[in-house]
């Protein structure tokens, strides 16, 4: 595969000094637009038409080539639109903006009025003005519900998919519900011991506890189930208690239903309690009739619990580490501003009147808070120049920022946005008040490769409301301190992140104008834990370049031994008795050591964010059928023949993996077998062993012991 070129992470120098900062500093990153608005309020006392009589009035504007209107309101003589149009004035064609009047009963949509107007005499916008007409930026209150003139060729109710919008992930709690036992169950056969098991259904999402091992009328569990909710809690909880009778045949002994917003919170630490709850279950007393009557009592432990943090992001790429519990909500310590600006050499991503084309926008996450910029119709190089800020609660998180392909311009909505690229800046690799512009190259894995889709450039700035805030978060665990005491499962946290995914996904596919799935699923990593050979060469030589430093270590100790340079092992024999006659200066110096390396590397401190490393990602030297496997789907849709020596191949590392760890568990077991007594004549001499070694060391000075160690060797 060839190399990519132009990777790199790049300063550039973006204009940004001359934007106009209004009072809330919206234009401090950014470059400022020019904006011409123009904001159609209504009309009154327009003719009705001799053909009908009424009057289908709908409002043109143009410029030039650029042409927008209103939506018609039928049968109406006063109408009202209240609606906004932005006219970019670096695009501006003409000097005339003129406004038709037009009636949509009429042929050929025939004008009843016109209003033109001279751009230059149109006056630019103040903070404290508010014309219907004025020249503005980007940081106008319109802006975001503007239909802007980049999206010109957009009509309809697609236009609302061009403009910018904050979406917020709703707050996600865990559900815990410990089913301990049950009591007075009634099965219909009462000749055999029941095989009881509990099930729990929330949402989409159902479990269900291991059968009792008590055949009776009073089965336990002592199980414990959890499930992912979202805010507001609209769902319920339904229990119900089962009798397997066969395969595929139960017995409902009893159900209950619990609306979430009825359960108790768990808000601090201390447990909840728990108690015993009534089932009931239907029976049938005529064809057309059904009553509840009582079944037997649960007892359970069922709450939303908020003091772990739910994950719906990889932990390594997370942005957001707090609890769902408001009371263990951190101090906020600092302010994240993005400036996101433009991008240069997009792929076009599709084919629209014979043209190839893109319609662009950018997407932004950190924390719960999704940010989205305008869509650009028809450019390879879109200009964006929006600023968004969030609110940093930890400085050992990531933000990050995709840019994609608006599919949903031209109605029906059914269409995937497409991927182009993203890109993850961690913030603890900022300076505080520092402004960082780059460029940032939009690498995008696809099934023939990594292929650069184009370049984004962003402006990022993270500012601390207080250093020693900020420097006493290093010293704190950063999730919650119930993760570390009652941690959860790896399995666990897989299968409740997949259920936070889908609660995200589908809450935020339902907003106006929708975030859609794939857009979601590709910020939050739903792939992360799919099976891929490059992934595994890429993290085994992260943890080789980690531990690269002992054998470097060893090598230069062993160049020692061997007298390679006589100065050198001079220097470190004199240093080794000089430490054996002071053993206290052991410890001081190592850590004076470690200081000095961390003075002597601040000369080489990176200057820039860190960016996706292509050689250590092994996408340079991936094969075609190592990206064929890493895109297949789950479960695979390849064929038995590629199927089978993938899985061969699989075989192959999974066997020398298990021979390396195989080779240390027989030498750990043979290390504890020399106290166990499982070789009669090992573990008698290594017990005389350790007694001189004992002795020795008890009427030897321990200095003197290495010294003489040494000159042994």
């Amino acid at each position: 595969m060839p190399l990519i070129e132009d990777s790199s992470v790049k300063e550039i120098k973006p204009n940004i000094d001359g934007g106009i900062a209004t009072s809330n500093n919206k234009l401090t990153l950014v470059e400022q637009l020019n904006f011409l608005y123009v904001r159609i309020v209504g009309c009154s006392n327009l003719p009705g038409n001799k053909l009908t009589g009424t009057c289908d009035p709908f409002i043109e504007l143009k410029i030039g080539n650029y042409k927008g209107t209103t939506k018609c309101i039928q049968n109406t003589s006063n109408p009202v639109w209240n609606q906004v149009f932005a006219f970019s004035k670096d695009r501006l064609q003409a000097h005339t903006l003129e406004i038709f009047v037009r009636d949509k009963a009429l042929v050929n949509d025939e004008i009843i009025g016109l209003i033109s107007f001279a751009i230059s005499d149109v006056p630019t916008r103040l903070p404290w003005d508010s014309p219907w007409h004025h020249n503005g930026n980007q940081a106008d209150d319109a802006f975001s519900v503007a239909w802007h003139s980049d999206a010109a060729n957009v009509r309809g109710e697609s236009a609302a998919n061009t403009r910018p919008k904050i979406y917020y992930s709703p707050r996600l709690w865990y559900v815990r519900v410990k089913v301990i036992e049950a009591k007075d169950l009634v099965p219909s056969d009462r000749t055999r011991n029941p095989e009881v098991y509990v099930k729990v259904v929330l949402g989409n999402v159902v479990l269900r506890t291991k059968i009792s091992s008590n055949k009776g009328a009073n089965p336990s569990w002592n199980e414990e189930l959890m499930f992912v909710a979202a805010e507001p809690f609209e769902d319920t909880l339904v229990l119900s208690v089962e009798d397997k009778l066969g395969d595929n045949m139960e017995e409902c002994l009893g159900k209950c239903v619990i609306p979430l917003h009825k359960l108790d919170r768990r808000l601090l630490p201390p447990p909840v309690a728990d108690k015993w709850v009534n089932l009931e279950r239907n029976v049938v007393v005529d064809e057309e009739r059904k009553e509840m009557k009582f079944a037997c009592k649960l007892h359970l432990n069922a709450f939303l619990d908020g003091v772990y943090h739910v994950f719906d992001e990889p932990a390594q790429y997370s942005s957001d580490l707090k609890a769902a519990s408001p009371k263990l909500k951190p101090e906020e310590i600092g302010l994240l501003k993005l400036g996101i600006l433009k991008a240069e050499g997009l792929v076009p991503m599709k084919s629209k009147d014979g043209f190839e084309t893109t319609d662009a926008y950018c997407l932004a996450k950190y924390g719960p808070k999704w940010a989205r910029t305008s869509t650009i119709a028809g450019s390879l190089a879109p200009k964006w120049h929006e600023q968004y800020k969030w609110e940093v609660y930890d400085p050992c998180t990531v933000i990050t920022i995709g840019v994609f392909d608006n599919c949903n311009l031209l109605g029906g909505g059914s269409k995937r946005d497409s991927i182009i690229g993203k890109v993850r800046i961690r913030l603890s690799t900022l300076e505080t008040d520092r402004i960082y512009a780059h460029s940032y190259p939009l690498l995008a894995l696809r099934p023939d490769g990594m292929k650069k889709m184009g370049e984004l450039q962003l402006v990022v700035r993270f500012s601390c409301i207080s250093m020693v805030n900020l420097l006493l978060t290093y010293t704190q665990a950063l999730l919650p301190k119930t993760e570390y005491v009652s941690p959860l499962s790896v399995h666990q946290l897989n299968t409740l992140r997949h259920q936070a995914v889908y609660l995200i996904c589908s809450r935020l596919s339902r907003t106006d104008p929708p975030l859609r799935k794939e857009v979601v699923e590709y910020f939050l990593d739903t792939r992360a834990r799919m099976w891929s050979i490059r992934k595994g060469k890429a993290n085994l030589e992260r943890v080789m370049r980690c531990l690269s430093v002992f054998p470097a270590v060893w090598i230069w100790f062993d160049g020692i031994r061997q007298w390679k340079n006589t100065v050198t092992t001079v220097s470190i024999w004199f240093l080794f008795i000089l430490l054996i006659n002071f053993p206290e200066a052991i410890l001081p110096n190592f850590f004076f050591y470690l200081a000095f390396a961390g003075v002597r590397n601040y000369r080489t401190r990176p200057t820039h964010p860190p960016n996706i490393d292509t050689i250590l990602s092994h996408v340079e030297d991936a094969s075609s059928d190592d990206w064929d496997e890493e895109f297949d789907a789950f479960p695979s849709s390849k064929p038995g023949e590629i199927i089978r020596k993938r899985y061969d191949r699989l075989r192959s590392i999974a066997g020398r993996l298990t021979e390396i760890i195989g080779h240390l568990a027989a030498q750990l077991e043979g290390l504890y077998s020399l106290l166990t007594w499982r070789d009669p004549r090992a573990t008698p001499m290594f017990v005389v062993f350790c007694l001189i070694t004992g002795l020795v060391l008890y009427l030897v000075p321990f200095r003197c012991c290495l010294l003489l160690l040494e000159l042994m060797r």
